[in-house]
């Protein structure tokens, strides 16, 4: 199936929009510089470009559940390779930055959803529905907390500082939506609307084809070169 190009775009634009924050979060851990911006910033910022890149996780799955012979067994592959590469972050957090581990973060979520988004894939209003509530329960267990780690996954949490963190509630929520939209404006795997092609969006069509690597890489590269320069200590 011919790739669509302007969820490869939307998904270049979050990939940069998220490295754009975390190299000003790396420059403000380091001391180097740190952004102004306040709560729109620091806050929200960074959740808006995270809900575009789930939400277009959310969209890809229904594209891909909608090709012939699709097969569980891809997406529990897929999850998997996330999920492991979320256990690369944890371990790389918990060895330089031990005092913010990042024990379920994005890449984790991601990898947890893949695999079981395959229940929901034919569901449209039922996606909707479930999200907003799903939403709306992790809101809710903001204002939990428990004594022990267990269920940092689903959204009760310790209170442990974290560089990043995306349990299933309510982050599963925005996926449930993502799934809507695709069984809405892609139904079948076809697009529903007719969209003029923009040649501009071309560079951020590449970047949303290789937005895992680019984003498995960022920080790595960017911690490299602070520690050549010797702006970054751990």
């Amino acid at each position: 199936m011919e790739r669509i190009w302007e969820i490869d775009a939307v998904r270049g634009t979050a990939i940069v929009l998220m490295v754009v924050f975390n190299y000003a979060f790396a420059f403000a851990y380091f001391g180097i510089f740190t952004a102004g911006g306040g709560w729109a910033f620091w806050w929200l910022f960074p959740r808006v470009v995270a809900s575009m890149f789930i939400i277009v996780s959310g969209i890809s799955f229904t594209l891909s559940a909608s090709r012939p012979k699709s097969r569980y067994k891809k997406f529990l592959l897929r999850g998997g390779k996330l999920f492991a590469l979320g256990l690369l972050v944890t371990l790389a957090t918990w060895t330089f930055v031990p005092g913010s581990t990042v024990f379920f973060g994005i890449l984790h979520f991601l990898g947890i959803a893949i695999i079981i988004a395959p229940v929901f894939r034919k569901f449209r209003y039922k996606a909707l529905a479930l999200g907003i509530a799903v939403i709306a329960a992790g809101i809710y267990m903001q204002s939990l907390a428990a004594g022990f780690p267990w269920l940092l996954w689903l959204g009760i949490t310790p209170n442990l500082p974290m560089l990043d963190y995306f349990p299933l509630l309510p982050w599963f929520g925005i996926f449930l939506l993502g799934i809507f939209a695709g069984n809405t404006i892609y139904a079948k795997g076809k697009r529903k609307y007719k969209i003029a092609k923009i040649t501009a969006a071309k560079p951020l069509s590449f970047l949303g084809r290789h937005s895992l690597l680019i984003y498995v890489l960022h920080i790595p590269l960017l911690i490299a070169a602070l520690l050549l320069f010797g702006y970054a200590v751990f």
